[in-house]
């Protein structure tokens, strides 16, 4: 098992909540790669999600539309990101997910990308905008060099085409509370337990629900009805308004651990 799967069996076995957190590379800039990724740990994160900035990021909303941008202009690669997190293996174990499309990973070649991935100490991809049915060979490799494949489920998704999505994942299952891009909402929608459910009649993997969480009431909300909470554009936004400050550190794991917090307060049912 990779460290993902080796975080979600342990959470399983105490009955607890995942969170996800999501940050884009090289954003604000690339000093600031490892002092995040730190800081998450600190604050208690399961697994991050390490979004590669792409120069046409259509599933993400106007946030991370905006962070990919600047990252790109501060020089950022998937070279460079394998690269950081190579370095920050030497100081933490916490599990990683790369967020990329599927245009760097082809440029690199699928399975020249997908081995130096895993090498480095990369868990698991998830591949935003590869369909499935264009994902055998992806999930080949990926299973050759024990990555996880991450999956989105769609509120509007058919419930043949969920049996053939969770299919193809391993690791958990990204389920997209709403449709459109990223970004953080007021309100989370209401009937998210029964589209939860739907997917869980085709799979055992843990279903994490993602899209539109900023606050503690929304992370204690979506936690209590599902495995686990993914949060991304929130802490994109705070550290573009905040990364300036001296103190940012402190407020972010703050930030963060509020969110944790709310997640891990709701236990899995008996």
């Amino acid at each position: 098992m990779n460290r993902i799967e080796e975080r979600l069996k342990t959470l399983k076995q105490n009955k607890e909540k995942a969170f996800v957190a999501y940050i884009t590379a090289g954003y604000p800039s690339p000093d600031y790669f490892e002092p995040i990724m730190l800081a998450l740990d600190k604050a208690g994160v399961d697994i991050v999600e390490v979004g590669i900035p792409f120069s046409d990021p259509v599933g993400d909303g106007p946030v991370i539309q905006d962070a990919s941008y600047h990252a790109l202009l501060n020089g950022t690669t998937p070279a460079k990101v394998l690269e950081w997190v190579a370095n920050l293996r030497k100081k933490t174990n916490i599990p990683i997910l790369l967020f990329t499309y599927f245009n760097p990973i082809l440029v690199q070649g699928i399975s020249s990308f997908l081995q130096k991935s895993a090498q480095i100490g990369v868990d698991g991809i998830l591949c935003v905008d590869l369909p499935i049915e264009e994902a055998d060979n992806y999930k080949t490799e990926a299973e050759k060099n024990h990555l996880s494949t991450v999956f989105l489920v769609a509120p509007n998704s058919s419930e043949e085409r969920i049996q053939h999505i969770v299919q193809k994942c391993s690791g958990f299952v990204y389920y997209v509370s709403r449709l459109g891009v990223t970004g953080e909402k007021d309100t989370i929608a209401a009937d998210l337990s029964t589209s939860v459910e739907r997917i869980k009649k085709y799979t055992d993997l843990p279903v994490m629900v993602g899209f539109g969480i900023s606050k503690p009431e929304h992370a204690s909300f979506v936690a209590s009805v599902s495995d686990g909470v993914i949060v991304g554009s929130a802490f994109v936004r705070y550290l573009k308004e905040h990364a300036k400050n001296p103190q940012w550190e402190d407020g972010f794991v703050r930030y963060v651990k509020s969110l944790v917090d709310a997640t891990k307060k709701e236990k899995q049912p008996e």
